[in-house]
């Protein structure tokens, strides 16, 4: 790891919780930055766009703009464009996130109820998964549509504490439509192929800081990036024990990068 040259790392739950700095965050990415490292954000949220959350987050004195960020729908777009070209999308997503999904096609509402998708995409989960949307998306994709999912999420942590996110639906609709999702955001290997293109780095000079074991460490892992996993956010103990690996690296918070950062940096002694 001499040759770390990027670093990937999650927002919510990482640097913020309900879009409030995390103790020490603001500094240790001004570090990171500093030290001359490339920076991406790397996220799952779909409730605001990227120039929302870059203003959000610069707002509360992190040092970084639109461009720093890759989002699920970012990525779905981009997916969506390369697999389904002209394809009619009906989207279930609580958020307006419009402006990253430039190209896509989606269905209006009024007309949700025919036969007029070929993809159902689903986005991250909010007040709007109600019965009859999630019933609407079943049937979608009975006639024929692909669904494509830009996480499977089980939840996420708010200032309220944990909240259900889209994975705690998607697998009901998984297994009542006998199919499996395309997933586009994390824990796929295409976002991170497409994060560390977004920083020009390649997987070995990389390291992914997460608060999910699953989606963000260990998916990370297997795509050949140093995992690094916080204990902020949603992270829990049970969660950590149980995962199906074991992250390269554990730290107590986003505040300790740079330290871990310097020590991967270091030259072997001889």
């Amino acid at each position: 790891m001499g040759s770390v040259r990027a670093v990937l790392i999650d927002i919510d739950g990482v640097l913020t919780v309900s879009w409030q700095p995390l103790p020490g965050a603001v500094e240790a990415l001004r570090e990171i930055r500093a030290a001359g490292l490339g920076v991406a954000l790397v996220t799952n949220t779909t409730s605001r766009t990227r120039a929302s959350i870059a203003g959000v987050l610069a707002e509360a004195g992190f040092p970084v703009s639109a461009e720093d960020i890759l989002t699920a729908p970012a990525v779905t777009a981009a997916y969506l464009a390369e697999h389904c070209p002209g394809a009619r999308c009906a989207l279930l997503n609580s958020g307006d996130i419009a402006e990253d999904l430039a190209g896509v096609t989606v269905v209006p509402e009024d007309e949700a109820g025919d036969a007029a998708a070929d993809v159902v995409v689903l986005g991250g989960a909010g007040p709007e998964f109600g019965y009859a949307a999630l019933n609407r998306a079943f049937g979608h994709v009975q006639r024929g549509a692909r669904l494509v999912a830009m996480h499977r999420n089980l939840y996420w942590r708010t200032d309220e504490g944990l909240q259900l996110d889209t994975g705690a639906f998607l697998v009901g609709l998984e297994k009542a439509a006998r199919v499996e999702a395309e997933i586009t955001g994390k824990p796929s290997a295409a976002f991170f192929e497409a994060a560390l293109a977004h920083v020009g780095a390649d997987a070995g000079e990389a390291v992914m800081v997460g608060d999910d074991i699953e989606s963000d460490v260990l998916a990370a892992q297997r795509a050949g990036v140093t995992g690094v996993l916080v204990k902020t956010g949603k992270y829990l103990p049970e969660t950590h024990e149980a995962a199906s690996g074991t992250p390269d690296h554990v730290i107590d918070s986003f505040a300790d990068l740079p330290a871990l950062v310097r020590k991967l940096r270091r030259p072997p002694q001889r």
